[in-house]
């Protein structure tokens, strides 16, 4: 036989069987759990929960002084430098920001734990003591993760405060936790001075940055507050070093603020358990995770899931560089042109992403893709057509050489937008669709592991396998979780439902945290332990369970609504099928118990409606005009009845009636209204309960009054629905 013939044929074969291995492996398996009659699932490879990965290990602050004592010469945190910042005017007048940004500057891990135990003294020479609180109010970067290690070696749990949260939640968090020391940046104590009238027990602010801003000065000369760069802490220990004292398993490391979107944020207690628990279930499912890999570190540190990462690379042995969400690519918006974004800087191999990033770097391709045109998108197409086929187990299906070849010749531009090396993206946060997890499977060569937790269980729950190509699932339990389904007969989900049991999630395990801080009535609803001592967490969100152990999650019960006719609606899943119209950058369901109907507000996509405007030939002035033209609304309207028929079962079966007439398109601007209207602020809850705190402005009360005269129009008018000021 050729040897060219046997260099096609064995890969296949080898690719074609481990297909089918892949496909018939049980991930999940039964397991007898104590509490409420559920249908439970663990970890097939783990017959016992996991607690720890590490020997002897048994908090963070152990982990990481291992780590150091072990890689001492290793790189561990690296930052960019900043060569030069320029500022650029678009034509419509608005003023952007334009970074120029070095190569990564590094500190090895020696370096990092003697600037960690210095600044543990220094907090301790300050008058910190341990039973105090501490917190990291900061964009992410290197100094966020060592004030965090320099509290854990003084036993103090670390409050953790969004860069972005608003004035109110701000105070409520320091105020409810009795903070005595906040660590922050040059911007952030300039938000902190704004509010320093309202906070009751904060004495010492330590700025990351050398250079305090001067509006601070009043607080230290009122003697209020005492103001130190994170450099004099550091100098301040070093001159009068102190024995760590380090924290036990149950002692909690973290307080963890929630967002705030339903309400005043939620303080969540993680013990050092409870993260360790996580941080080792993690390391068992990451393929080859070592001290060779470099991480990409831009998401908020503020938020579990970049918690549990950082201090996973860290304790392999790995290197962690610092970025942010707008230098992450060379095209991302505060990068100058011409100049290289933080992946192609950094070149990791390993990422955490949530989808909203991943949807982006998907539509950029694309985009660019059918801009170019020609041969060069039948190339693409092609490629990824017959990539597709040998993912979905398609003999014909390009394997083995023909893979490697589309690889070199299609999909190694695509990688360079992330510098070229990922081997690995865990994605979290929330769900990732199927198209994209496809697109990112493929264009970058690299597995998604998409994982299903909370801030109330570590982000611990449910991780996928590397080697499960499946869509549209969230995995098999990690290590250190139970997951069991729970019936809702009031929303139709029973573990008895076939051909797969249905029900309300509930984890159980080492992850669950101890509830949340001061709220002992809200802590006694979600949280429950069981006769066997396990602690379990409610988590509200409906799931069910593929024949392999894989859960998938299929609705939420707060997400339910009965309009006036007794008909149940899941908000969710309408907005998750009218979202896919490509004139959609972010939308929210209203539905109202006193009418028959939904309402949808939309957020136009603006690229994609200038653009079809240019080919058009339509004359705009500002994304705002284009958004009140006539053409522009029976565009966008078209777009969502097309979609609605598209999805007109889906649409069946949560609004009862026919889609079509059910929905009203706004397409409007809500920064008229005050309102953030970005992906990361823009939802459902979070857009209500900014029209509620802001209920007495009269731009606020114009998006309620847009709402009411939607519900006085006709429902064949609905769809006529013009841009309502």
């Amino acid at each position: 036989m050729s040897p060219y013939i046997v260099g096609v044929l064995v890969p296949l074969l080898v690719a074609l069987l481990y297909q089918n291995s892949t496909n018939t492996k049980k991930r999940g398996v039964p397991v007898d759990v104590g509490g409420e009659t559920g249908y439970a699932i663990r970890n097939s490879r783990f017959p016992i929960l996991l607690e720890t990965a590490w020997e002897g290990v048994s908090t963070l602050a152990q982990l990481f002084e291992l780590a150091c004592k072990e890689h001492a010469d290793k790189y561990l945190l690296g930052t960019r430098t900043l060569i030069s910042k320029d500022t650029q005017v678009s034509a419509d007048g608005r003023s952007y920001e334009k970074l120029h940004l070095g190569e990564y500057e590094w500190l090895t891990y020696g370096e990092v734990f003697e600037k960690v135990c210095n600044f543990a003294s220094g907090l301790a020479h300050l008058g910190h003591r341990s039973e105090e609180r501490v917190a990291i109010f900061a964009d992410t970067r290197a100094e966020w993760f060592m004030a965090l290690q320099g509290s854990f070696r003084r036993n103090i749990s670390v409050v953790t405060i969004y860069a972005s949260l608003g004035e109110e939640a701000l105070c409520y968090s320091l105020n409810e936790t009795e903070v005595t020391t906040v660590i922050c940046g040059n911007k952030e104590l300039k938000k902190l001075v704004e509010v320093s009238g309202q906070l009751d027990t904060v004495k010492r602010v330590i700025c990351m940055d050398d250079e305090i801003p001067s509006s601070a000065s009043l607080e230290v000369q009122s003697g209020r507050w005492r103001v130190v760069s994170m450099a004099d802490v550091e100098k301040l220990g070093r001159e009068n070093p102190v024995d760590a004292v380090l924290p036990l398993a149950a002692d909690i490391a973290v307080i963890m603020y929630t967002s705030g979107s339903t309400g005043l944020p939620k303080g969540v207690m993680m013990t050092h358990g409870n993260v360790l628990a996580v941080v080792s279930s993690v390391r068992t499912i990451v393929p080859g995770l070592e001290s060779n890999d470099v991480y990409l570190a831009y998401l908020p540190l503020a938020h579990i899931l970049e918690i549990a990462a950082e201090n996973l690379v860290a304790g392999v042995g790995s290197a962690i560089g610092y970025g942010s969400p707008l230098t992450l690519t060379d095209t991302s918006n505060k990068i100058k042109r011409g100049t290289k974004g933080d992946a192609t800087a950094l070149r990791p191999t390993v990422m955490a992403a949530v989808p909203a990033i991943l949807d982006r770097v998907r539509e950029g391709v694309r985009k660019k893709v059918d801009d170019k045109g020609g041969i060069t998108k039948k190339l693409f197409d092609f490629a990824y057509a017959r990539r597709i086929s040998a993912i979905n187990g398609s003999w014909f299906g390009a394997r083995g050489l023909e893979m490697l070849l589309w690889n070199f010749l299609v999909f190694r531009k695509v990688r360079a937008i992330l510098g070229g090396r990922i081997r690995f993206l865990l994605s979290g946060g929330a769900p990732l669709s199927g198209d994209t997890q496809r697109f990112i499977n493929i264009c970058l060569g690299a597995p998604i592991g998409q994982g299903y937790g909370l801030t109330e269980t570590c982000a611990g729950g449910t991780f996928s396998e590397f080697d499960d190509t499946s869509v549209g699932r969230v995995g098999n339990p990690v290590p250190c979780s139970y997951i069991k389904l729970i019936d809702w007969p009031e929303g139709g989900y029973l573990i008895s439902d076939s051909p797969m049991p249905r029900g309300e999630i509930v984890i159980g395990g080492p992850s669950v945290t101890v509830g949340y801080f001061k709220n002992e009535a809200k802590s006694k609803e979600v949280y429950k332990v069981d006769e066997r001592g396990m602690r379990w967490f409610y988590t509200g969100d409906i799931g069910q369970f593929h024949a392999d152990g894989c859960l998938e999650i299929i609705d939420r019960k707060k997400d339910i609504v009965k309009l006036q006719h007794g008909e149940y609606v899941s908000l969710g899943k309408v907005e998750a099928a009218l979202i896919v119209s490509p004139y959609v950058d972010n939308m929210m369901l209203h539905a109202d118990p006193f009418h028959s109907y939904c309402v949808a507000l939309v957020v136009a996509a603006q690229p994609a409606l200038e653009e079809w405007a240019s080919k058009r030939g339509i004359a705009f002035a500002s994304s705002a005009e284009l958004c009140e033209k006539e053409e522009t609304i029976k565009e966008v309207q078209a777009s969502l009845v097309k979609v609605c028929l598209f999805y007109h079962d889906v649409l069946i079966s949560t609004l009862g009636k026919d889609a079509s007439e059910c929905l009203a398109y706004i397409p409007t601007h809500f920064n008229d209204y005050g309102i953030n209207c970005s992906k990361e602020n823009f939802g459902k809850q979070n857009l209500c309960n900014n029209i509620e705190v802001s209920s007495s402005d009269n731009k606020a009360s114009g998006y309620e009054n847009t709402l009411m005269k939607c519900y006085k129009l006709d429902t064949h008018e609905m769809l006529q629905a013009s841009v309502w000021r």
